[in-house]
């Protein structure tokens, strides 16, 4: 397979340069994300990074590449999954189902 050598930015990884493998259309993952176990044995903390450009595209429009920044909210459910126009919307923590009073209301 094939790597490329992308830049992280922000978080515990700043300043690091690590290989990272390709997929099927050339880019890195979207995301990318970095267990670090608990001293203690307790689960491990995911780190997240997401995939940001590295800069401005030249004169003659060439991508500059990819890199690595540090996202401090983790995972915010499923927001990388998916969404095809015949799903469901997707729905926040707080909403309440189509047609049915919220609890607050009475």
């Amino acid at each position: 397979m094939k790597s490329q050598d992308t830049a992280f930015e922000g978080g515990p990884l700043d300043g690091r340069v690590l290989p990272i493998l390709l997929g099927p259309t050339g880019h890195p993952p979207k995301t990318y994300r970095v267990p670090v176990p608990d001293s203690a044995g307790g689960p491990p903390t995911v780190l997240v990074y997401r995939r940001v450009p590295r800069g401005q595209p030249g004169k003659l429009g060439l991508h500059p590449g990819w890199k690595y920044a540090y996202d401090p909210e983790g995972d915010r459910g499923g927001e990388g999954k998916v969404r095809w126009p015949w799903s469901k919307p997707a729905t926040g923590p707080g909403a309440t189902p189509q047609g049915k009073p919220d609890d607050t209301d009475g």
